[in-house]
């Protein structure tokens, strides 16, 4: 490790803390129909999509109502999106002449896209056409991401309201999400991409002649603005195959710190959004705090076993950490960085190949996803998972000093944290079940490039990171089969749905409860101690169910190294 490393990830890391108040104000404004400076604009565009879905902003919802509407929303754009590819072949905007995509692979990538996964068993520039990245794919990145973020505020206005029926209306909610945070931004994003280099096109792909006198085709597209909502919206996937390592994805230093800021501003900012919509922006700021007491130490841990390398390769006299599957623009640091990232947001982009990571480098993306990707997160996904871990730390706050548990004034009872752990026992069953099969089944475990414990991990980073939407590959897993394709799409199903439902469910139930007044024994969750619990209970939490797996993994593999063995 260096200094210089550590005053780029501090450098990133105050950026992020600026961003999040002026960020969450303008959110908050947006959530509650406030007046904003996009309003002229987009207000009566607004009002008119209300007019054509037969609804309006006074018009509210109930839970059961709100989450129906959601799930048929959801489901439609999985048909449109799994129809245009398998359609493919004989839609326009097409150059490269490809077509219709395999049954399997198009009901993969329709459930990774839908649910924000953007998981890729595909190279985007040799397998979808324009039509199907604009129409299918960059659409999806927008709606999938803003369906988050309406979760997210379904669930902070069970937490703010008292004695309501409603939990919001998920058109308008979905709707404010798209026109006034992830539109505008992203037509910033796009012309401040385009400025640094990325191809923004619909022209046909370019051939050049080598040195050597080879023919050479060269992929462009419209690859700016899908890079824009790749990143703000935490989805992840790449136009080209190499992602965010690719330069017509992400040219220099400069881009590679704009796409970082965009993976965590919205999910860091919701936290704001969420101290201002209780009354106590403390609120807020005691979980942005657990969220980086966990993203620190997982830089720390990640930057220092990659920077430490291979002592294999040391003893041959090379020094310099594991370069392997990274790039010298930038490096170790900002690799790892970018890494942890990533991970603990439901992005899934890379800019280094994370097979290629020290068995230590690459432990730590794995536990950010089987952790539920609470640390910051993808947009609003994050932050409904850390307000389940939450209601399990104050329920046991309340269990330790003989109390009824209280968060905010509202009293957490069975049903809340039934629901919560519902929602945070869905991912290790479907990362972990699928996984045991998959280990023992001789067609899925063909698949893997590398033997014992680190083709264990490829298996395991893979149902890990679907069930976690999160869409990283550690590249080492061919999973373009029909087993992967069919068994990644249902964990992602899974790993949405089953804990969006519950979400909505804690929702509603808070949202009817009156608000209690704080009393001399209410226990403060905006205080350190609150934090430091909070951690300890994500962390137990996820050390208990995950434990096992990783030690048959990424963990045996460290000692491994250590002791001279390498797979």
């Amino acid at each position: 490790m260096t200094i210089n490393g550590w005053i780029q990830i501090l450098i990133y890391c105050g950026i992020l803390v600026l961003l999040v108040r002026p960020l969450g104000g303008y959110m908050h404004r947006v959530f509650n129909g406030g007046r904003t400076p996009l309003s002229p604009v987009f207000g009566p565009l607004e009002r008119g999509l209300y007019r054509i879905c037969g609804t309006s902003e006074r018009e509210e919802q109930h839970w059961t109502t709100y989450a129906a509407a959601l799930l048929l929303f959801n489901l439609a754009g999985f048909l449109v999106l799994y129809f245009l590819q398998r359609l493919q072949g004989g839609l326009p905007y097409n150059p490269a002449g490809m077509g219709a995509v395999d049954p399997a692979l198009a009901f993969n990538t329709a459930a990774s896209f839908m649910t924000n996964t953007n998981w890729q068993n595909y190279g985007g520039e040799s397998t979808m056409s324009y039509l199907v990245q604009m129409a299918g794919l960059t659409v999806q990145n927008f709606v999938s991401a803003a369906t988050g973020i309406a979760i997210a505020i379904a669930l902070i206005r069970g937490f703010a309201r008292a004695s309501g029926k409603s939990i919001g209306n998920f058109w308008v909610d979905m709707t404010r999400a798209t026109l006034y945070v992830l539109l505008p931004f992203c037509v910033v994003l796009t012309l401040l991409y385009v400025w640094l280099g990325i191809p923004q096109t619909l022209g046909p792909y370019v051939d050049a002649t080598t040195l050597e006198g080879a023919r050479q085709t060269i992929a462009l597209g419209p690859v700016a603005s899908q890079v824009a909502i790749k990143m703000l919206g935490t989805n992840g996937g790449g136009f080209f195959n190499a992602n965010a390592a690719h330069p017509f994805e992400n040219p220099n230093a400069f881009s590679n710190l704009i796409q970082m800021l965009s993976i965590f501003a919205v999910g860091a900012a919701l936290t704001n959004v969420f101290g201002r919509m209780v009354g106590n922006e403390r609120q807020g700021w005691a979980i942005l705090a657990a969220m980086g007491v966990l993203f620190i130490a997982g830089v720390a841990v990640c930057y220092w076993a990659e920077a430490a390398g291979n002592p294999l390769v040391h003893a041959l006299g090379i020094d310099g950490g594991n370069m392997e599957g990274k790039e010298t623009r930038f490096g170790i640091a900002l690799s790892a960085l970018f890494a942890v990232i990533t991970t603990a947001a439901s992005c899934g982009a890379v800019n280094a190949m994370h097979d290629s990571f020290t068995a230590l480098g690459g432990l730590i993306p794995i536990i950010n996803m089987q952790l539920g990707e609470v640390i910051v997160g993808g947009v609003g996904a994050g932050f409904y998972g850390m307000l389940m871990f939450i209601l399990i730390a104050v329920f046991v706050a309340g269990l330790m000093v003989g109390r009824t548990p209280e968060y905010l004034g509202k009293k957490i009872e069975a049903k809340e944290v039934k629901m919560a752990m519902l929602a945070i026992l869905c991912l290790p069953l479907a990362m972990l079940i699928f996984t045991a099969i998959a280990v023992v089944l001789p067609s899925a475990v063909a698949s893997i490039a590398n033997g014992g414990p680190h083709g264990f991990s490829e298996i395991l980073y893979a149902y890990t990171s679907a069930a976690a939407n999160n869409g990283s590959a550690f590249a080492g897993l061919g999973g373009n089969t029909p087993w992967y394709n069919i068994t990644l799409g249902i964990g992602m199903l899974m790993g949405r749905f089953l804990v969006i439902i519950p979400a909505l469910a804690i929702a509603g139930s808070l949202a009817a409860k009156k608000t209690v007044p704080a009393a001399a024994g209410t226990f403060p969750t905006d205080s350190p101690l609150f934090v430091g619990l909070l951690v300890g209970v994500i962390v137990i939490v996820g050390g208990l169910t995950f434990f096992p797996a990783l030690a048959v993994g990424p963990i045996i593999e460290q000692l491994a190294m250590i002791h001279g063995q390498t797979f």
